[in-house]
C-alpha cells in the first residue's frame, strides 16, 4: 500500500509519501495555524503533488491520504470538532469532499497524538506490546492508549486523547479547554517562556539572555547549574512524572512512550519519570517500563498507512 500522509501541528505541517510502515519522501512547509485552514490546504495539496512528482509517483495511484490533526475527530465523518486556538475554520470543512475533489483519493483522520501513538505501536517504541500509552510533550501535551491491541476512541472520539488536560493544579492557571490546571498550562512548551518569566531568579538568569526562552535552553543551562533553569526544568519533571502516574492508573499500561519536541532532553526526562514511576505508581503486579520514541516526527505519518487501510477494510465490511 502508497498512501499520502499530512500531521499538522501548530507551528509546522508534516507531510511525506508512506509504503509498507516507512516513509518514502517528507517534507515540511509552515502550519500558519492562526490562518483559515482552508487556505492552507491548497498548499497541502501542492507539496503532496510535489512530494509524487519527484518519486516518480502518480498522484492518482496512490490508496487514499492519512491526516493527523490535533483536536477531537468526527472520524465517521472525517470532520473536526474543535480548534484549540488552530485553524479557527476547521470545524466547517468537508475534509473528504476537499480530498475528492482536489486529489481524487480517499481520506481518513484521527487525533495527532492518537496517530503517533499508532505509528509506535506499529512500527516503533511500542511494537509487540499490546497496553501502551503516549505521552507527546510539545507546544501541547498529547496522549493516547492502546489497550488489549485496540486504539482508545470512544463514542465521541475523545478517549484517551485530553490526558494533557488533567487537572494537576485544581487552583491553578485559565487553560484553552476551559479547564483549570491542567497538564499541559503547567509544563508545555506554549507556557513555559511565561512561566520562565514569572520565576523570582529569572532577571538574574542566564535564561534571561536567550533569544527564545524554551525547553532546550531550560535544560542546556539547568545541566550548567543556573538556579532558574533548574527549578523550571524540575517543576516540569514533576507535572510530566504526576502526569503519567496518573495514566497509568487509568490505563493500565506495560509501558509508557514519551514523544514530542522536548524530548530532545530525552536521555534527562526518561529517567526521571521511570524514577518517579517506580516510587509513585501503584503496580503491584510488576513495573512499567518508560521508553522515548523511536520514530519522532515520523511517527504520526506512518501511522497514516495503518489508517487509510483501516478505513478501506470499513468500507469493504
Amino acid at each position: 500500500m502508497t498512501c499520502l500522509a499530512v500531521d499538522f501541528g501548530g507551528t509546522r505541517i508534516k507531510l511525506g509519501i508512506v509504503r509498507d510502515g516507512s516513509v518514502l519522501a517528507h517534507r515540511v512547509i509552515a502550519a500558519q495555524s492562526d490562518q483559515p485552514l482552508a487556505s492552507r490546504l491548497e498548499a497541502v495539496a501542492a507539496a503532496l503533488e510535489a512530494l509524487c512528482q519527484e518519486q516518480g509517483i502518480a498522484t492518482g495511484t496512490c490508496d487514499g491520504i492519512g491526516f493527523s490533526y490535533p483536536s477531537i475527530i468526527d472520524r465517521r465523518n472525517a470532520r473536526i470538532l474543535d480548534h484549540f486556538g488552530k485553524f479557527g475554520d476547521a470545524s466547517t470543512i468537508d475534509l473528504r469532499g476537499w480530498s475528492r475533489e482536489r486529489l481524487r483519493l480517499p481520506l481518513a483522520i484521527d487525533n495527532d497524538a492518537r496517530m503517533a501513538l499508532i505509528g509506535e505501536w506499529r512500527h516503533g517504541a511500542g511494537r509487540g506490546c499490546d497496553n501502551c500509552v503516549i505521552v507527546t510533550l510539545g507546544t501541547g501535551i498529547g496522549v493516547s492508549a492502546v489497550i488489549e491491541s485496540h486504539v482508545l476512541r470512544g463514542v465521541h472520539g475523545q478517549a484517551g486523547i485530553l490526558g494533557g488536560h488533567i487537572t494537576l493544579q485544581p487552583a491553578g492557571p485559565q487553560c484553552v479547554c476551559g479547564n483549570k490546571g491542567c497538564a499541559e498550562v503547567a509544563a508545555s512548551t506554549s507556557v513555559i517562556g511565561k512561566l520562565a518569566r514569572e520565576h523570582p531568579a529569572f532577571g538574574s538568569s542566564a535564561l534571561a539572555r536567550e533569544d527564545v526562552v524554551d525547553y532546550a535552553a531550560i535544560f542546556r543551562l539547568a545541566a550548567k547549574g543556573d538556579a532558574c533553569s533548574v527549578a523550571l526544568r524540575e517543576q516540569s519533571l514533576q507535572v510530566w512524572s504526576a502526569l503519567v502516574v496518573n495514566l497509568i492508573h487509568v490505563f493500565d499500561p506495560e509501558r509508557v512512550i514519551l514523544g514530542g519536541g522536548i524530548m530532545g532532553s530525552g536521555s534527562v526526562i526518561v529517567p526521571a519519570i521511570q524514577a518517579y514511576v517506580e516510587r509513585h505508581a501503584h503496580t503491584p503486579w510488576g513495573k512499567v517500563t518508560v521508553v522515548q520514541s523511536s520514530l519522532g516526527d515520523h511517527a504520526a505519518l506512518v501511522a497514516c498507512e495503518w489508517l487509510v487501510q483501516e478505513e478501506m477494510e470499513k468500507v469493504l465490511k
